[in-house]
Order: C-alpha cells, then structure tokens, then sequence
C-alpha cells in the first residue's frame, strides 16, 4: 500500500532592496494581489502574509518592506519586519535585479550569510538585461551568497517561477498547517482596502507625498447589495492635504474613482466609497502615533 505522503508547512519570507520587484513576485507566487505594485520605492511598509494552500502543503509567504537605511521612525519599525523574516523564515528569496550589485543595508546580507536555512538569491527583471551581464551576475551573487542557490527569474512575465516553486516545494519542512486550509493572508478586508487606496496615492502623486501619506478605514459596512466604505487618508501638513485634494477636489475624486474600481473587483460587490483628508502633524516620527497606526 502506497504510504500517504506528509504534510509540509512553512514560511517562504521575501527580501530585498526596495524596487526590486518583491511585492510582484509575491503577487505572482500566490495568484492575488495582495502587496501594493508601483514604479516608487518603498511601498511596501508591512509585513504581509499570503497563504497557498495544497492537499500536500502549506506555503505562508511573506512580502517585506524594502531593506532601507533609518530616515523616520517609521522606516526603523519597517526593518523591524525585515529582522524578523530573517529570523523566522525556514526559507528565504532574496531579490535583486541586474541594476544593484549590493543591498541598500550591508548588514542584512552579513545576516543573509548566516542563515542555516535554504535561500534562493533570485535576479528578478532578467528581460532588461542581456546573456553577458546576466552571467556577471550571476557569478557574482554566487560569490557573495556562497550559502544560495541564484536563480534568473523575471516575476512580470512569469519566467524561471516554476524553478522558484519547485525548489520551494523541494525544501518546504514536514509540519502540519500553520492557519486554516482556506486562508489566502492573516490581513483583515480593512487593510487591503486601505492599501488599495494608498497604491493610487502613489501612482497619481509625486516626491514626498506617497510617503507622508497614511490611510485608515473608519467604516466598513457591508450591506445586502452594496458596501459601505468611509477612508481616512492622513498627512503630516496642511499643503499636502491640498495637494491629495486638487483643484476643486479633482485629485481625491481620481483617488477615490480609481480604488473603489479595483475595491470592487477585489470584494466581488458594489461599493460606496467616502474619502477624507486629515492633517496629523509628523505622525511618521511618532512611536505613539505609529503603535495607533498600526506599525
């Protein structure tokens, strides 16, 4: 009789520079859309959990913020949740693309370095690059992750994400289910929604705005027919909530059209979307204001 085969569980952390392509990748290893996906850096601020479950497995993978040096206090809890993939990762990606030979953050790949786990050192956007410099690169992450296994992938377009998985699958630990089978993220609605709507920040407004911005759903109600949503997007100063409002409230009403379509294809329901601009001075360089927002 055959012997049924074992369970297997684990965390597949993700880490890198920001830029790189994490949060894409992220996106294509688990079917959904979960992690914020813009050409700015630093757009991923969270830790974000995405679960793919199988009959055999269960993958818990794991979107980090970009590896950045401290400017707030804000990007010091950011790489708090970079330290503690690190830590409790039983398998590591860590991400770079043809256009850096280093990390922003030296330490973390010392840290990188010591790991006892398996970690795949994955060039992502190889489609920019041509055979010649993607052999250079190649060698050379070989030689500064000698612990690594490197491995050309462009996570856009699909390309070398079946080799990903496999060698995720191949080195994924026995242990039974860590969440529900039917899960896809530890995340309530609230959060995604959220970042729904800070995604359009970024993609409609320039320098330091996106980065000043947070958002917070004051209400969600989810009626019969329709979905009820109340936004709060906040900012640190009174010339950058009349930025996020435009000329006569054009730039909120672009922001707001635009997240409630994709809130929609995200929530399978119609959905009421209110948004609101409100000024908390340097919430970013608050512990206080920080821990009340979530981070």
């Amino acid at each position: 009789m055959k012997e049924k085969q074992k369970h297997k569980a684990g965390f597949v952390n993700i880490v890198g520079s920001p830029n790189v392509g994490k949060s894409t990748l992220m996106n294509q290893l688990i079917g959904e859309k979960l992690s914020i996906v813009t050409s700015k850096a630093q757009t991923t601020r969270h830790r974000i959990l995405g679960i793919v479950n199988d009959e055999n497995y269960q993958i818990v993978f794991s979107d980090t913020p970009g590896v950045v040096n401290s400017a707030y206090k804000l990007h010091e809890n950011m790489m708090d949740y970079v330290n503690t993939s690190l830590n409790d990762a039983d398998i590591l990606l860590f991400v770079t693309h043809p256009f850096e030979k280093e990390t922003n953050h030296k330490e973390t790949l010392e840290k990188i370095k010591k790991l006892k786990i398996p970690v795949l050192c994955l060039i992502n956007k190889v489609d920019l690059t041509d055979q010649e410099k993607l052999e250079e690169l190649v060698n050379h992450w070989k030689n500064v992750l000698p612990n690594a296994k490197v491995l050309p992938i462009s996570a856009l377009h699909g390309f070398g994400i079946d080799q990903v998985w496999n060698e995720i699958i191949e080195h994924l630990p026995e242990s039974p289910p860590y969440y529900e089978k039917d899960a896809i993220t530890d995340r309530p609605m609230r959060f995604f929604i959220a970042e729904i709507i800070r995604e359009k920040i970024f993609i409609h407004l320039k320098k330091e705005i996106p980065y000043a911005t947070q958002v917070e759903i004051e209400e969600y109600k989810e009626l019969p027919d329709i979905i009820h949503i109340r936004a709060l997007i906040i900012v640190e100063r009174n010339s950058q909530k009349g930025i996020i409002i435009g000329k006569g409230g054009s730039m909120l009403k672009r922001i707001g059209y635009e997240a409630r379509k994709e809130i929609e294809q995200f929530v399978g329901k119609k959905v009421f979307l209110e948004t609101f601009v409100k000024v908390d001075k340097d919430w970013r360089s608050s512990e206080r204001k920080l821990k009340k927002y979530g981070y």
